[in-house]
């Protein structure tokens, strides 16, 4: 272990991010009753230009009058390589009530990007006296983001979350795919003549999985575009669980159930995790520093993994 201990993230659910176009009024109510924990209402991507200036309005408004109970309620602006992104951060920050908790920054390339809507941020917060300071939630979708992932994870103390953004992604990397996340039909290897499909995400997520637990960051796998595809969607939040992400975007609201199955515990999950700590805390009444635990060798590290377990089980059902 290094001297410098990793730091702990939020201690949040964080399993699904419904996501939902601030120009659709419809919308907030229905995803303030949903289940997702952290629900991003969007001013980027799902809102056309025309429409930038009304969406800002209807997502003040939404966040100040409707109850989004325990969720985490985050707001996505726009690119800082628009012209709309600053007046969404003052817009929000000068108009919205305190009941907003992060921002979320897109297409971040760099730690400068972060300092640059940071110094925006403090000084509305300074001004304005908010008492709540805005937390920052960031999606990397370039090949600058994954080549300055770790910088930008360290880029500030109000970065709570991270974001594999799979669309941009692939195109800012030339990748020959229109597909959204989740398998691609020619990133196979051959072997005896069959074919078998491997992740082409992994290494990115890996990098940000890396970069996060570093620095104390929550690490979030993005979109799954084929919302017609549980199975594939299972899937792909299956891997990024086991990559140690803590949870996936729901583009529809049919995949909130998705996501919160994958990235909560199973009874049978926590139950072995709980008996592998009890196996444990024997071994250290017996002066031992391991044991045997159906068959298979259980230690320190052990405990460490176990623990990661319970506690998530914990938090989500405090909740």
């Amino acid at each position: 272990m290094s001297f410098r201990l990793q730091p702990t993230p939020p201690a949040r659910p964080n399993r699904c991010q419904l996501f939902g176009p601030g120009s659709n009024t419809k919308l907030p109510a229905k995803m303030a009753a949903s289940a997702a924990d952290v629900i991003n209402l969007d001013l980027e991507d799902s809102v056309a230009p025309d429409d930038k200036v009304q969406a800002r309005k209807n997502v003040i408004e939404a966040i100040g009058d409707l109850d989004w109970g325990t969720k985490t309620l985050s707001v996505r602006i726009n690119g800082l390589d628009t012209p709309y992104w600053y007046r969404d951060v003052v817009d929000l920050l000068e108009n919205c009530s305190e009941r907003l908790d992060q921002i979320m920054i897109p297409k971040v390339g760099c730690a400068a990007d972060i300092y640059a809507v940071d110094a925006l941020v403090t000084a509305i917060e300074t001004a304005k006296g908010r008492a709540k300071k805005i937390g920052f939630e960031v999606i990397i979708e370039s090949a600058a983001g994954i080549a300055h992932v770790e910088e930008i994870a360290a880029s500030s103390p109000r970065m709570q979350a991270m974001s594999l953004g799979a669309a941009d992604f692939a195109a800012s990397m030339g990748m020959q795919t229109t597909g959204i996340g989740g398998t691609q039909e020619n990133y196979y290897m051959l072997r005896e003549g069959q074919k078998y499909w491997s992740d082409p995400w992994h290494w990115a997520q890996t990098a940000i999985v890396a970069a996060c637990r570093t620095h104390g960051v929550l690490p979030v796998d993005g979109p799954f575009g084929d919302f017609s595809d549980d199975d594939g969607f299972r899937a792909q939040a299956l891997r990024s669980a086991t990559l140690g992400m803590v949870g996936k975007w729901a583009i529809h609201p049919k995949q909130i159930a998705l996501a919160n199955e994958v990235f909560t515990p199973s009874e049978a999950a926590v139950t072995e995790a709980r008996e592998i700590l009890a196996a444990m805390e024997q071994a250290k009444s017996n002066g031992e520093g391991a044991t045997v635990y159906k068959g298979r060798l259980v230690d320190i590290a052990s405990i460490k993994q176990a623990e990661v377990i319970v506690r998530q089980s914990e938090m989500i059902a405090n909740a």
